[in-house]
C-alpha cells in the first residue's frame, strides 16, 4: 500500500476505534436485530416457563414436561452501497465527500465486526466499480477503507455519473438474505425510486445523504465559475446578483426537498451529514432516536 494511503487508513482506524468502543456498540446491537430465532436445546420444564414452549414429543417420551429453548440468530450481514462518482471528490471545507464517506463507513464497519457481523461493499458510479463480498475481521475492514479512499484515484473513472438504480439491482442479485444496508450518496441521480422501495422491503435499510454546505449556500461575490464534476460542463454565474443567488438556492432546495420527501413517504430511515459537520454527533443522535423507536 502507498505510504500516504496507509497513513490515511491508519489515521481513520485510530480516530474511529474510540468512537466504536465508547458509543456505538450497545446501541448498534439493540437496533439491528438478527434474522430470527434458532433452536438451541431442550430442558426440563420449570415453574414460570411459558407453556407454549413445551416440546410435546419429548414430554411424551420422558413422561414429564420439557420445553424448547431458542436463541437469537445474531449474526448480521452489513452491506454498504457507496457512491464513488466524480461528485464525491467535492469538498469546500474540512474534507471532501469521499473522505467523509470513508470515515462514516469505517465507524459503522468497525462497529459491525465488533459485534461479529460480516461487512460487504458495493462501490458504484455510473456502473459497478467494485464488489467486496461480506466478510469478518479487522483486515477486511481496513481493505474496505483503502478501497474507498483510492477507487477514484486510479484515473480511469473521470467524470463518471451516478447510477444508484443499477447498484440496487446488483444488490438484489448478490445478497439474497436480509441484511442491514446503508446507502451512502449525495443522490444527484434519478430513477432509483422503485428499486429502493424493493430494497426497503427486503433489507433493514438506512440512507445517508452526504452534502457540502456550498452546494446550498452560495457565497455573495462576483462572477463564479462552476463545474459539474460528473459531466465536465462549466457555467459562470454572477453571484453578486440577488436574483441569481435566489434562483440557484430555490433550484437546489427543490431537488433536496424532493429526495427527502420521498424517503419520508416510503418510511425509509435517513440522515443528512455535511462535510463540515461533526458526523459523530449526527450518527449518535440517529442511533439513539432509532433505539427509542425500536424499544417502543
Amino acid at each position: 500500500m502507498d505510504k500516504s494511503i496507509f497513513s490515511k487508513v491508519r489515521r481513520i482506524q485510530i480516530k474511529t476505534s474510540k468512537m466504536v468502543t465508547e458509543i456505538f456498540s450497545g446501541e448498534y446491537r439493540s437496533i439491528f436485530k438478527g434474522r430470527g430465532m434458532e433452536f438451541e436445546e431442550v430442558r426440563e420444564y420449570q415453574p414460570g416457563d411459558d407453556i407454549r414452549s413445551i416440546d410435546w414429543n419429548v414430554t411424551a417420551r420422558m413422561n414429564k414436561p420439557f420445553i424448547k429453548l431458542f436463541s437469537e440468530e445474531r449474526e448480521l450481514t452489513v452491506m454498504f452501497l457507496v457512491d464513488v462518482s466524480s461528485s464525491m471528490s467535492f469538498g469546500s471545507n474540512k474534507m471532501t465527500k469521499k473522505e467523509l464517506i470513508a470515515e462514516l463507513c469505517a465507524v459503522l464497519s468497525f462497529t459491525a465486526i465488533k459485534n461479529n457481523d460480516k461487512v460487504g461493499v458495493i462501490l458504484f458510479s455510473d456502473h459497478i466499480e467494485k464488489y467486496i463480498p461480506p466478510a469478518k475481521g479487522k483486515k477486511h475492514v481496513l481493505r474496505v477503507i483503502r478501497e474507498l479512499l483510492t477507487i477514484k484515484d486510479e484515473g480511469s473513472y473521470a467524470n463518471s455519473g451516478t447510477d444508484l438504480n443499477g447498484a440496487l439491482e446488483y444488490l438484489q442479485k448478490v445478497i439474497r438474505k436480509k441484511s442491514v444496508c446503508f446507502i451512502v450518496s449525495d443522490f444527484f441521480c434519478k430513477g432509483y425510486e422503485k428499486n429502493i422501495a424493493i430494497a426497503k422491503k427486503r433489507h433493514d435499510l438506512v440512507v445517508i445523504k452526504v452534502e457540502d454546505r456550498l452546494e446550498h449556500a452560495f457565497p455573495k461575490s462576483a462572477l463564479v465559475a462552476l463545474e459539474d464534476l460528473e459531466n465536465n460542463e462549466q457555467l459562470i454565474v454572477d453571484f453578486s446578483s440577488q436574483s441569481s443567488v435566489q434562483i440557484f438556492q430555490e433550484y437546489t432546495a427543490s431537488i433536496r426537498n424532493k429526495v427527502i420527501s420521498f424517503f419520508k413517504t416510503k418510511g425509509i430511515d435517513f440522515l443528512i451529514i455535511k462535510t463540515d459537520e461533526d458526523y459523530l454527533k449526527k450518527l449518535t443522535e440517529f442511533f439513539r432516536v432509532r433505539e427509542r423507536r425500536v424499544r417502543r
